[in-house]
């Protein structure tokens, strides 16, 4: 690891973020929307749904691509790096950086995605199907490719130090601002771009979840179809969207005199090695990555304010999610105020742990806690503190986040209010 000069390690602060979501095309359109407590969830028209047990998705709004691009690079992109880079250049903005004024190696970027281009894969297969390899778009695979919404933003803006894709699913928005953290803090960069992006609602993509039985059938009231501890819960709704935030070494950012949002304090991610999409029954990789983030960031069970929690609304993840949390924080989980962006946003899948950790540095920036939307009936076995249906005005010094994943992966990561150096 990389020290400072009093022998401590390097810290690590956020001073931009940037967002694209189903309630907004920005962060402040998506936050005022969480506070309002609106639902990004409709029926989907794109694609005939007849055979398909869930009808509703989370799908981005009126997003205009050449507001971040141009033309040409429109074209060479999908639709998940759409909303990987315009979310990067809104973060860039936000923080104020002169990317002309740094050196260009010490500049990397952590953006990944769980499914990448999915309708790229879909289109370009019908379209050899249908019309023959000839007229197969030559750009599908890096439209497609995991990698590269990174690529896409390094080249964007000339970023030549080091460009990776965090991919763990569910879990890649938060792995992917923990792995950029561990880059600055070993050395390797400066500043790091970090977060997740998706854009998977296909039909192949869609109806595969539904064969899961992992997706809600209420398709009569979409935007009560979503409903995060609830007793009722019956499913997730996919979603789709991208946030990106700046991370600079705290020197750096001092040197520069940036605004800072907040410190990233700690980080952990654990494998449940225990089944291909269902979580350990008892929690416990859960909290070993809760329980390893506090400790990464010298902090205790009773310094968290706030979690942002996975909370997809499937009844396995909540319950159990509920048990990590009473695990890794004991008697101080009843004390945490939780919440679940989901019950808003969908689950933006690659994207949601992103999201989710915009959400909680907004939540000590602004002192509201946005809510769990769609909480009518607590489960008696998710019986935490879930800030039901309306924000809470609150003071957040300490928040997590949290993203688990398909395979097993377990991701969290831990934000404290900035107070000065």
């Amino acid at each position: 690891m990389n020290f400072d000069g009093n022998g401590n390690r390097r810290r690590v602060v956020v001073t931009g973020m940037g967002a694209v979501s189903p309630i907004g095309n920005n962060l402040d359109s998506t936050w005022a929307a969480m506070m309002r407590g609106e639902c990004g969830v409709t029926e989907i028209t794109q694609f005939d749904t007849t055979d398909f047990p869930c009808k509703v998705a989370a799908f981005v709004k009126d997003f205009d691509p050449l507001d971040y691009m141009d033309k040409r690079s429109v074209r060479r992109m999908s639709s998940f790096l759409h909303f990987g880079v315009a979310a990067a250049q809104m973060a860039l903005d936000d923080s104020g950086l002169d990317v002309s004024r740094e050196e260009p190696h010490r500049i990397g970027v952590e953006v990944g995605t769980a499914i990448g281009g999915a309708d790229v894969v879909e289109e370009q297969r019908l379209v050899l199907e249908q019309r023959g390899a000839k007229k197969v778009n030559p750009t599908s695979i890096p439209a497609l490719l995991v990698n590269m919404p990174g690529c896409f933003i390094s080249m964007q803006h000339n970023f030549q130090g080091p460009v990776n894709a965090s991919v763990s699913a569910c879990a890649t928005g938060i792995s992917g601002i923990g792995e950029a953290m561990r880059r600055i803090i070993w050395g390797d960069a400066d500043v790091m771009l970090a977060g997740g992006t998706e854009s998977a609602i296909t039909p192949l993509v869609v109806s595969a979840f539904g064969r899961l039985t992992a997706l809600t059938g209420r398709n009569d009231t979409p935007q009560k179809s979503i409903t995060p501890f609830d007793a009722s819960r019956d499913g997730t709704v996919i979603g789709e969207g991208a946030a990106v935030l700046v991370l600079e070494s705290l020197e750096h950012a001092l040197a520069r005199d940036a605004r800072i949002l907040a410190e990233v304090k700690g980080y952990a991610l654990t494998s449940d090695a225990y089944h291909i999409s269902s979580p350990r029954e008892d929690g416990s990789g859960a909290a070993r990555a809760m329980s390893g983030a506090l400790r990464d960031a010298g902090l205790s069970p009773a310094d968290v304010d706030y979690i942002g929690a996975h909370g997809t609304g499937t009844q396995m993840n909540d319950s159990i999610e509920t048990l990590a949390i009473k695990s890794a924080f004991g008697e101080s989980a009843y004390n945490v105020a939780i919440s679940s962006i989901k019950s808003m946003t969908g689950h933006t899948l690659g994207a949601a742990g992103a999201l989710s950790a915009v959400a909680a540095i907004k939540a000590m920036q602004e002192g509201y806690i946005p809510p769990t939307i769609n909480l009518e009936n607590p489960d008696p076995a998710c019986d935490l503190d879930y800030v039901p249906n309306q924000p809470r005005a609150a003071t957040v010094n300490v928040a997590m986040a949290n993203g688990f994943g398909f395979g097993g992966q377990n991701a969290s990561v831990v934000f404290q209010r900035w107070t000065g150096a």
